[in-house]
């Protein structure tokens, strides 16, 4: 009886341990697929804007891939010397762009902050490509034709005077003592 009673429990301990195993391995296949997507996975569905190159689709954030948009608090200027809002400019259109139909984005990898880098589409329309073409984000070498088209059109930040939306995150701000964009950068570079 003691014997039948052993090979119960090591039988018993062998299938927890296959269980064990089977579910480690599938949590680990679910987690590589968090960190290391495949080239084709894809999210769809309803976006909404959190800023002017980050969306939301249900609970997945997605950063737009390529591009640079203003930071919400960030102010640029227009040709006239005039401050106008292009960070939440760049969310109110994306917004736009966004509430005109379901988002399909695909995505290679993620950021540090656990966002989908993904290129996104509404319609067969690249959202990213739109807001640099019209000059609200800047690009990352991926649109250059579209971000030649907004420099020569003098379109949003190009109308005038921005800080790059890195350089703004990283603090740098137009002076308040009338300082402007060009004698800023005469004054960095004599540092």
């Amino acid at each position: 009886m003691k014997l039948r009673f052993l090979r119960f429990l090591r039988k018993t301990s062998q299938i927890l341990n296959l269980i064990l195993l089977f579910g480690f391995l599938a949590f680990a296949l679910a987690l590589s697929g968090y960190f290391f997507p495949q080239s084709n996975s894809v999210l769809s569905g309803r976006g909404h804007a959190a800023d002017g190159d980050s969306i939301r689709i249900g609970d997945q954030r997605v950063r737009l891939l390529g591009i640079d948009a203003p930071e919400l608090d960030q102010i640029c200027l227009d040709d006239k010397g005039a401050s106008w809002s292009c960070g939440e400019r760049s969310k109110q259109r994306l917004a736009q762009l966004l509430a005109s139909g379901n988002v399909l984005c695909s995505f290679e990898a993620r950021d540090k902050f656990g966002r989908a880098l993904s290129l996104c589409k509404v319609g067969n329309r690249d959202v990213g490509a739109i807001l640099v073409r019209e000059g609200l984000a800047v690009s990352y070498n991926d649109y250059p034709r579209e971000e030649a088209i907004a420099r020569a059109s003098r379109l949003g930040i190009w109308s005038g005077e921005f800080i790059s939306p890195r350089d703004w995150r990283d603090g740098v701000r137009q002076s308040s003592s009338g300082q402007n964009m060009f004698d800023w950068f005469w004054s960095w570079l004599a540092r």
